[in-house]
């Protein structure tokens, strides 16, 4: 199979925070796989903008050096040079005037125009205030948001009502890099385009659902950023969010922006209050060789958890009954997100002592290796009866799409390709991050008020024991977290 790659317009992208993290390791990398694919137009440009003060030669230098440690790529690569020919560079001033004459007069009329915010929350304010005082976006300009979106509803809403005053809803592009996944995406194809699944996909025939999302890695070198969020803020209020609602979505009547979201802002608005016995919140701790949370937070006393798990109810005809599990963690013993639909298991068996039938079970694997499982029972070969065991019918997306499958597009490649198309589906609107944080303030402010610690939990392991608890107690148990 070959995937094919379809050219967009001509464009201007203009990247504010320019000489940051995230434009280093992931935007201009990701720019060039595409520039390299054959997706980008020699004829493009991209223009970084930030607080330094350099040229265009030195901005070329520094993304080069980028794109050869982030992307992997060789410095002899030929299309390399060709790439850095796209790139500019601009001084700005976000809260002042220095610069923005001179990125006014590098951007085109006649292009597709598309600023992307990889600054601090705190800036996205004056810097739209200045593209639109400026004149240099236009009514059909875009402007790419990154996460936070707020740190709860008031914010947030603050924050939407600030660009509201300079951009329309349909030229912002809330980007969550979750929903850019090759997987997250193949999810609404597999309910949506196949009549296998639909029919079943309901409380009468779903046990529950798990989602985990774990990491490795602690909060060392971040802890001061990482202690003011937690678990919480950082990953469920949005991308653990976002993967729910595409699970519990109902089919939309057209594969449309708006049609897409307004299903996602009905699961979110349905989402049931969390009660104070279906959270479990936790800390990892230090192994002799590293620190626990405390000591990479820098602060003994603080109440910020690295892990959460809890079960989430939906209140809608499709749902009502099934419960879905959702875990987080920092520390954890493996680096893997997935979503797994656990059915129910068949209601009577007619095989008596040769196995009982074990519930089927379709897991998303977003990571590592994106692809998807699906678990059935079948006969045991050879002879002495009728014996059953259960199998997986496995599909690595880089196995079945071969070479061309192992080099599928980033998420943030695909997202910001989506930008320049003007195509919003895989982007958050306003009504549903307010909806989201309306949802997740009460939890927050129960456990703030309860002035509990976390629970403890050894780095490397599955959570804390709470966790497991919180299943057991249900007669269920969490799936093993492994690569």
């Amino acid at each position: 199979m070959v995937s094919r790659v379809i050219p967009v317009e001509d464009f201007d992208l203009v990247i504010f925070g320019a000489t940051g993290d995230l434009a280093h390791r992931k935007i201009l990398p990701g720019l060039f796989r595409r520039f390299e694919a054959g997706q980008i137009p020699e004829t493009s440009q991209i223009i970084g903008a930030a607080r330094t003060e350099q040229d265009d030669d030195a901005f070329r230098k520094e993304a080069e050096a980028s794109i050869i440690e982030f992307g992997g790529v060789k410095k002899s690569n030929p299309n390399l040079a060709k790439f850095l020919q796209l790139l500019g560079y601009v001084p700005i001033d976000a809260k002042g005037d220095g610069g923005w004459e001179a990125l006014k007069s590098r951007i085109r009329d006649d292009k597709v125009h598309a600023f992307y915010f990889s600054v601090a929350p705190a800036l996205f304010g004056d810097i739209a205030e200045r593209l639109a005082n400026y004149g240099i976006a236009d009514e059909d300009s875009r402007i790419v948001v990154e996460k936070p979106f707020g740190r709860d509803l008031a914010t947030a809403k603050a924050l939407n009502a600030t660009l509201a005053q300079h951009f329309a809803e349909h030229q912002i592009y809330r980007i969550d890099h979750y929903l850019g996944k090759e997987t997250v995406q193949n999810l609404m194809a597999v309910r949506f385009a196949n009549v296998l699944f639909e029919p079943l996909w309901n409380a009468q025939y779903v046990d529950h659902v798990q989602i985990t999302v774990a990491e490795t890695v602690g909060v060392a070198g971040r802890g001061s950023y990482y202690d003011k969020s937690g678990a919480i803020r950082d990953m469920v209020q949005n991308h653990m969010m976002q993967l729910l609602c595409l699970i519990a979505m109902e089919p939309p009547y057209h594969f449309d922006p708006n049609a897409v979201r307004d299903e996602k802002l009905k699961v979110i608005r349905a989402l049931e209050p969390v009660e104070n016995g279906d959270i479990v919140r936790g800390q990892y701790q230090g192994d002799g060789k590293n620190g626990g949370y405390l000591e990479d937070a820098e602060d003994p006393d603080s109440r910020t958890e690295s892990y959460v798990a809890m079960k989430v109810r939906i209140s809608n005809w499709r749902w009502q009954g099934t419960p879905f599990y959702l875990r987080t963690g920092k520390k954890l013993r493996a680096r893997t997100s997935e979503i797994a639909i656990i059915f129910k298991e068949p209601p009577h068996s007619i095989f008596d002592d040769t196995g009982h039938p074990k519930a089927n079970e379709l897991v998303i694997r977003l990571q590592p290796n994106e692809g998807m499982n699906l678990k059935v029972m079948i006969k045991e070969p050879g002879p002495g009866g009728m014996r059953l065991v259960q199998v997986p019918l496995d599909m690595s997306f880089a196995d079945a799409l071969g070479a061309e499958g192992a080099d599928m597009p980033d998420a943030y490649e695909r997202l910001i390709m989506d930008v320049i198309r003007g195509n919003q589906t895989l982007f958050m609107r306003g009504d549903e991050v307010e909806a989201a944080w309306a949802w997740t303030d009460p939890i927050i402010t129960a456990w703030e008020d309860s002035k509990r610690r976390p629970e403890p939990y050894d780095a490397g392991s599955s959570g804390p024991e709470e966790a497991l608890r919180l299943m057991h107690r249900d007669n269920r148990r969490w799936r093993e977290i492994r690569s």
